[in-house]
């Protein structure tokens, strides 16, 4: 197996389209009514080493007296580059459309209509803020009502000094005081700031009046456009990482435009994403517990804007039976509601697959939205919604074997079901086999307080075998370790199928989609319950499928994933000939004081934590007691390890403890080190350098 072979493979696989965004919009003509459908894709480009983004239309044709029966769907229109794009935003009225756009250092507010552009600011010329926030944690940009006023979030002017708070008074005295971020993926995210730009004048103002701590995003304007709601999440004492914990203490809040705010919330309860409905009487917004697992099943809130009464529209579903709606554990997309403002629409795990759902305020029923009649049956594993507005959904729905396909939907009426239409189908598919597999842990297993619970895991492999021999078994884990694997495309798997490897994808309890109590149950036990239920998964795979290979198994993991990988290698040191981790954790001890999020260090052993936490002897022997650098002696396997230089959620010192540890011993061990990486080793060329070095070493090694 040469490496261009393998470059080659991995290029074709992941250089495959991703739909990140959709719009609808509706024009009603004498005899029809005509939807736009525009969506917006990513894809990775090896050759430049980066991420491309690009728009595509298509026109939909519906009878004009059942408009809910899409009739044609006309050819799409040529794939449009979106050079710059930071981010954008279409008026529901007048179709114009906003872009940040960043070109030669400068940020650019750009707005485009039928003739062209309209009007441009530079938003670093006119010195009102730093720069513009695109993260999905904080970033917005919100037209108002009026459609003459744009919303957004961007760093605090440093510059511009004021007195209002402590922090910002001595980084503009000394430019040498370390002033917080928000950790992973948020660096250089400190201090934000809402911004309005009158449309009219061309001014931009700093909104007054948001709390000094709390950090304030996730701003969408209030009815009448004279205030706006935001998320705030509280940075005092100090700021814990914010990047995949939907556990960070927050509140709901609103803010007038002469600065008075209010709280909408409760206190002691972490928030996100407020979702304005379309007859503007009600927010809904997500609400989970703070601190415990960073990543939870949360319940839905309703608030109804005239009685100012909050009520709960979904609540945390603790023990799903199978086949029922198991919880929320993702994010509401921004257009998630119905044109009757009566019915919210949104994607959520569902034990080993991503299912889309609806649910009814009025009877607060759950329905599921997948076209999917029996598991055996499923075309796709995964449902994600882009958006639904006009009634109409945008869906990408995927499989293992089957790369990211647009679909669309009406919302069915009572007791009918979707009519789907495929608007792009994927520029291929795959020869391969997956199937679902639902694992039971056996009674020595079992976790006396949360007994009873069952896991899974999703098997992929070629169809037709490279040889005659039995199949290899890469085992891949999450990591997390509250994520989940779902039966959807991903091209590392899909990648290593091709390459003649089965890949066996582990959702271990403590993986979101089996409900709250799945969740907590890994809370103490991580080293334990996670590693035994990993390996029962590959006993139940090897046991259900004669051919794979029990003699030519490895396993593989990033962050929890490497965690484990390195675990079971030591803990089941005759049983895996290879291991492949990403910044793995390897000591929990010698972690808790370079993770930017300390909490989860106790919580995952099972103590509680405070920010005034001072570490115990005891303490630190329970992290270290779990942690795989006390079976390190034991490893056999040889152990390919890649570390992010910037990592600050697992520090990559963690990779490099092990690194020596096992050339002490003369195991075999190589380390791939990537400067400018994080936690995620997300750069187009670094995930492709982690891929081809992985299966060079299991090539090598099975």
């Amino acid at each position: 197996m040469e490496a261009r072979q393998i470059t080659g493979v991995y290029g074709e696989v992941s250089g495959l389209p991703v739909p990140l965004s959709a719009h609808v919009s509706e024009e009603q003509l004498s005899e029809f009514r005509m939807y736009t459908v525009t969506a917006e894709w990513s894809q990775s480009d090896l050759v430049r080493g980066s991420r491309l983004r690009y728009s595509q239309q298509w026109t939909l044709i519906a009878d004009i007296n059942d408009h809910k029966s899409i009739r044609t769907v006309l050819p799409p229109g040529p794939c449009v580059p979106l050079s710059g794009e930071l981010l954008s935003a279409t008026s529901p009225i007048r179709g114009l459309r906003a872009i940040v756009r960043d070109t030669g250092g400068h940020q650019l507010l750009e707005i485009w209509d039928h003739h062209g552009l309209r009007k441009c600011l530079n938003l670093t010329a006119l010195n009102k803020h730093g720069k513009v926030y695109d993260d999905a944690q904080f970033g917005c940009l919100s037209w108002s009502e009026c459609e003459n006023k744009l919303l957004y979030l961007a760093e605090k002017n440093k510059n511009t000094l004021r007195d209002t708070h402590d922090e910002e008074s001595a980084w503009g005295k000394d430019r040498s005081v370390y002033c917080e971020d928000w950790g992973e993926t948020l660096t250089n995210k400190s201090l934000p700031v809402i911004c309005v730009v009158n449309l009219q004048n061309g001014t931009v103002s700093v909104l007054q009046g948001v709390p000094p701590d709390v950090s304030p995003g996730q701003a969408l304007w209030a009815p009448g456009s004279q205030s706006v709601f935001f998320v705030g999440w509280y940075h005092e004492p100090f700021r814990l990482g914010l990047r995949f914990c939907s556990n960070r203490r927050s509140a709901l809040f609103k803010l007038d435009l002469d600065g008075h705010c209010e709280c909408l919330s409760g206190d002691n309860q972490s928030v996100s994403c407020p979702r304005l409905s379309p007859d503007r009487s009600t927010l809904i917004y997500l609400q989970g517990r703070v601190f415990g697992p960073h990543n939870q099943c949360q319940c839905l809130q309703q608030l109804d804007l005239k009685s100012r009464k909050t009520s709960t529209l979904l609540d945390v579903v603790n023990r799903p039976q199978k086949g029922e709606f198991a919880g929320v554990y993702e994010a509401l997309v921004s257009g998630c509601w119905s044109a009757d403002s009566q019915r919210v629409v949104f994607s959520s795990a569902c034990r080993n697959w991503k299912e889309l759902f609806m649910v009814d305020r009025r009877s607060k029923k759950v329905s599921s939205l997948s076209d999917s009649a029996s598991d055996l049956s499923r075309v796709y594993g995964s449902w994600k919604l882009l958006t639904v507005q006009k009634d109409l959904m945008v869906v990408c729905c995927s499989s293992p074997n089957t790369p990211p396909t647009l679909r669309v939907g009406f919302l069915p009426s009572a007791g009918e079901t979707v009519k789907w239409r495929t608007l792009q189908e994927p520029v291929m598919t795959f020869d391969f086999h997956w199937s679902v597999l639902d694992v039971k842990p056996p009674p020595a297993d079992d976790n006396t307080h949360y007994s009873g619970l069952d896991f899974g895991a999703v098997l992929v492999k070629p169809s037709h075998p490279l040889h005659e021999a039995k199949t290899p078994l890469v085992v891949f884990i999450h990591g997390g370790p509250h994520s989940q694997f779902p039966a959807e495309w991903n091209c590392t798997t899909a990648g290593l199928a091709k390459l003649g490897f089965a890949v066996l994808m582990v959702n271990y309890r403590g993986s979101t989609g089996f409900g709250q109590d799945s969740i907590l149950s890994l809370i103490g036990q991580i080293g334990c319950q996670d590693v035994k239920d990993v390996q029962r998964a590959v006993l139940t795979a090897l046991q259900s499928d004669m051919t794979l290979d029990s003699k030519r198994l490895a396993v593989i993991g990033g962050s929890h994933g490497g965690f484990l990988s390195c675990h079971l290698v030591g803990q089941y040191p005759d049983f895996y000939r290879a291991c492949a981790a990403r910044n793995p954790v390897i000591n929990a001890a010698t972690l808790l004081g370079t993770s930017d999020i300390v909490d989860w260090r106790y919580t995952s052993v099972g103590l509680p934590y405070s920010y005034d936490q001072i570490p115990t002897a005891e303490a630190l022997a329970a992290m270290l007691e779990k942690s795989p650098i006390t079976h390190a002696a034991q490893i056999k396997a040889p152990v390919l390890l890649m570390l992010g230089g910037r990592d600050r959620r697992v520090s990559p010192h963690q990779g490099l403890e092990l690194y020596k540890l096992l050339k002490s011993r003369a195991s075999p061990v190589r380390l791939l080190w990537f400067p400018e990486d994080g936690h995620s080793l997300s750069r187009v060329d670094t995930q492709a350098d982690c891929f081809l070095n992985t299966v060079l070493w299991l090539h090598q090694h099975l």
